[in-house]
């Protein structure tokens, strides 16, 4: 299968999870274009040029269907999915700089396109967008649970950084970072769906157990897309976390279980980003059954997503939430 029929195949797989709320998602990408416009001309052509990139809308998808599930069909779903898509992006174009990441899903960074001081405001722009977008309406309890999503974002990210290049970084740490960094803003969004639909507090429990899971879910296999993925279909080199300094969770388990013999490799695949020790390492990764550990763990946490949505009666949109994790788990890219 080449890179562009694989593309299409996920692509296709997800507009028919996604096909109760498509309505709704392509009302959140007008907003998005509705928002970015501004007088000052890089504003619109810079949020035109991250639109254009692509993007699964996972994070939004997830709030809208949530909403429906709890039984809200109103506006404030597309309002509040399209806040969560600003934070996103913001995190996304301020992790390319700070990662020094010169591709994004295939097309160059922002920061390698406008360079690194407009994307730092642009970034900023974006959160600040999001939270005027928030105050649209009177809703504390969702603008306060939004405001401690990104504060929590932000602060994985600087204990990310304060880990880099840590060969001694422990499982229960990694796990730390990817509650912070992804799987916060995917339970907030379900948690969002539950709040609009006036849930109780044990189905709104239960969703943002469910993003939260969801998240982790998605970070696991994109740790492990990273070391095993297609270039062509990643959009950048393969085992670029790992030459950033990056701990994910394969590495974590070899560097645990080969008492130092994998140390030397990864320290220099760190050290060296294009040293041509990175297949030696590639090879223990599989010999070692750190991809195979990784695969479960993520399955763990999908069957765990799906668990929470006992609660609910059957119906579409818990059927599509359902899905969902194991889509995640299926991804190529």
């Amino acid at each position: 299968m080449s890179a562009d029929t694989a593309v299409n195949t996920t692509s296709d797989h997800l507009a028919r999870l996604f096909e109760p709320i498509r309505d709704e998602l392509a009302r959140v990408e007008e907003e998005f274009d509705r928002q970015v416009q501004s007088h000052v001309r890089l504003i619109p052509e810079i949020g035109r040029y991250i639109r254009q990139s692509g993007g699964k809308r996972v994070r939004p998808a997830v709030l809208l269907m949530a909403a429906r599930l709890s039984g809200y069909t109103g506006d404030r779903g597309v309002l509040y999915a399209s806040v969560v898509e600003f934070i996103h992006a913001a995190t996304l174009v301020h992790d390319d700089i700070v990662d020094n990441s010169d591709y994004r899903r295939g097309q160059r960074a922002v920061h390698s396109q406008w360079g690194a001081d407009v994307t730092v405001l642009l970034g900023d722009y974006l959160y600040i967008k999001s939270m005027d977008l928030a105050l649209q309406h009177d809703a504390m309890d969702i603008l306060r649970l939004l405001s401690d999503i990104t504060l929590r974002m932000i602060e994985g990210e600087l204990y990310q950084l304060s880990k880099n290049g840590d060969l001694a970084i422990s499982e229960t740490e990694h796990f730390d970072i990817i509650r912070r960094k992804t799987a916060g803003l995917f339970g907030g969004c379900a948690e969002i769906g539950a709040m609009l639909g006036g849930a109780s507090p044990e189905r709104q429990e239960a969703l943002r157990e469910y993003g939260h899971n969801l998240g982790v879910t998605f970070q696991l296999v994109d740790d492990l897309l990273d070391l095993t993925g297609d270039e062509k279909l990643l959009g950048k080199p393969v085992g670029s976390d790992l030459r950033e300094g990056k701990m994910t969770l394969p590495v974590i388990y070899l560097l645990q279980r080969t008492n130092g013999a994998a140390a030397e490799l990864v320290g220099r695949v760190v050290r060296e980003p294009h040293s041509e020790c990175w297949r030696d390492l590639s090879r223990m990764l599989v010999e070692y059954h750190a991809i195979d550990y990784a695969h479960v763990r993520a399955a763990e946490y999908a069957e765990r997503a799906k668990a929470h949505l006992d609660v609910f009666p059957p119906g579409p949109e818990r059927d599509a939430l359902r899905a969902l994790p194991d889509y995640v788990l299926s991804r190529d890219h």
